[in-house]
């Protein structure tokens, strides 16, 4: 059963993927906040998918709680399904650091390009940081939300990476307080196979945490002690009442 709502899944994405693409890429000269509009409904759409065909339910904590600011979002990362999620709900439109190969991905990276990502080289360390620092500064006087996904690349549940600074460093660099996030969404959507499965993902967001006064390794190391304990003590199914979708 999970790999017909997989296929089926797939496929609807697909088409959906090339109608919002060509509308999206059509609509090129529109001003960022109308692209932006349009993209949101397409990761929306694609989460009402998940749900729907594939049963990937999700509940939310702390989420309401979020300032309405600009701000830096160091998040978990262990499928795609947080990407269309973040950009769906952020409060702010919302930049995200991610690899430059996926803008080359038709219609999905196309899309990507007109929408002020943060496109790196993960190759090269050096000029990755630097273009992070220097963007990130921009999106964030423009009134972006950053996200960064610390460990650089997606992990199995039960795991963690090597957590960067970057983000870090661009908030003590901005004086902008960062929000950690724990989730386990890989228990739904694995990294290393294509079935989805249902279930419930948890989202759980952190207080803001200041950065002044304080070295990016610090920084880094309590957004990572964060969000690593939060996810020792998943699932919130007894506890979380904000939101369950």
């Amino acid at each position: 059963m999970n790999v017909l709502r997989t296929l089926i899944f797939f496929l609807m994405l697909a088409i959906g993927t090339v109608i919002w693409g060509t509308l999206c890429l059509s609509l090129f000269f529109l001003p960022f906040r109308l692209r932006f509009r349009l993209a949101r409904c397409w990761n929306k759409f694609v989460v009402w998918l998940a749900k729907v065909v594939c049963g990937i339910r999700y509940q939310t904590k702390g989420m309401d709680a979020l300032p309405d600011a600009p701000l830096i979002l160091l998040s978990k990362h262990q499928s795609a399904w947080e990407t269309f999620f973040f950009f769906c709900w952020a409060l702010r439109p919302p930049t995200f650091v991610l690899k430059r190969e996926l803008l080359r991905i038709p219609f999905f990276g196309w899309v990507l390009a007109l929408l002020r990502m943060i496109p790196i080289d993960r190759a090269n360390n050096t000029q990755a940081f630097r273009r992070v620092i220097a963007h990130g500064k921009h999106r964030l006087a423009n009134g972006h939300w950053i996200f960064v996904f610390p460990e650089g690349t997606r992990t199995q549940p039960g795991t963690a990476g090597k957590y960067s600074r970057s983000g870090a460093r661009l908030a003590i660099e901005t004086h902008t307080p960062v929000i950690p996030v724990a989730l386990n969404s890989g228990m739904c959507w694995p990294k290393d196979s294509l079935i989805k499965k249902p279930g419930l993902i948890t989202v759980s967001f952190g207080a803001p945490i200041l950065p002044d006064g304080k070295t990016p390794d610090d920084l880094m190391q309590e957004v990572e002690d964060w969000i690593e304990a939060e996810i020792r003590r998943f699932p919130f199914a007894s506890s979380v009442t904000e939101k369950v979708s």
